[in-house]
Formats: structure tokens, sequence, C-alpha cells
């Protein structure tokens, strides 16, 4: 048996310590992550750190983040600091992902598109680390000029007129043509972006 494991005490709780001695290797077992990292009185967990000013999009479905990215047009290169999380435990959803963009705010152009893959979604505008603005995305019942009919015979893709949508689902994303009728589903959309 190997030494007493070393402790360090955080916010209340002793959790200890994983070392390596000589070539065994010493580790203990972390205690149940539910218990000792609770909302409420206990210790919060921080994925990723604070944004300073930009925006937070938070219970993404998971496995979506990069959904989103795509949709904002977010590549990498624009400069910004983007903080991707995804299957992070949630109440609500169980696992969801969340995207924070520093020193960008959303239009609200790209927050109906966000809504179209992530209807239960919320943005939140940060200023001076603190939440300014916080909204919840709500699709529409029918949406105007976002994206196009994936049918190449429809009028919308041949005339000068705007696509329209009517929104029969949300979830999952279900819409239809107004001019032809066609059936979008959320691949659908995501081929547009």
């Amino acid at each position: 048996m190997g030494p007493e494991p070393q402790l360090l005490s955080l916010d209340g709780h002793d959790l200890p310590v994983c070392f390596r001695q000589g070539i065994k290797n010493e580790t203990y077992p972390l205690p149940d992550r539910s218990k000792v990292l609770s909302k409420g009185t206990g210790p919060k967990e921080l994925y990723v750190k604070k944004i300073r000013n930009g925006t937070v999009i938070d219970h993404i479905l998971a496995g979506h983040a990069l959904d989103v990215l795509k949709i904002l047009g977010i590549h990498g290169g624009e400069g910004h600091i983007v903080s991707v999380a995804m299957n992070v435990i949630s109440k609500k959803q169980n696992k969801k992902d969340i995207v924070k963009v520093e020193n960008r705010e959303l239009k609200p152009g790209e927050v109906d598109k966000i809504a179209l893959i992530a209807p239960s979604a919320t943005i939140s505008i940060i200023r001076d680390y603190e939440v300014a603005e916080k909204t919840r995305v709500k699709l529409p019942d029918s949406i105007r000029g976002i994206v196009r009919c994936s049918n190449p015979a429809c009028v919308s893709n041949a005339e000068p007129v705007e696509p329209k949508f009517t929104v029969e689902r949300q979830d999952p994303l279900r819409l239809r043509c107004y001019y032809c009728v066609r059936i979008m589903e959320k691949a659908d959309v995501l081929k547009q972006f």
C-alpha cells in the first residue's frame, strides 16, 4: 500500500491530489462531482473563463456548437476569441453545448438563424463581465429570407422573390416552403451555411 493521499482543500472540500512517486503511479479517485460541484450552496465549476464583452450562446443542443459557429460564419480567422464547450452536463437538457464569442454582439438575423438549429438556446450579451441582456431564441411561425428552398425548381430559386417558409415543427425542425410546399428539415438547412 502506498502513502496516504495528499489532500488539497478547495472551497471547504478536501480533494485528493494525484502524484507520481518513483515508477509507481499512485492515484486516488476523485469524489462524485455531482456532490462536490453542485449548483446552489456548493462551489461552481467553470468550463471556460468569463468574457469581458461579447456574446454567450447557452443551452445549444449537445453536439451542435460547431453548427452554430458555421451559421455565424466563424472559421477562426476573424480574430475573435471563441470558446466552445460541448456535451456539458445540464439540468434542463441532460447535456448541452455553449459558445462564447468575445468582442462580438449578435445581430437579430444571426439570432434567427441560431433558432433554426437550437430552439432552446439563450443568448446573453456581456458587457464589462456582466450580463447586460439575456434572451431566449424564438423561432416565429413563418420565416423569410433566412434560408433558400432546397427544391431547385421552386419559384423562389428562379424568380426575384424572397424565400418564405411555414414552421411546422421546431424540434426537430420541419419547414414547409410557401411556394412549392417542399418540406425541409435541419439537415437541409445546415447544408446552406
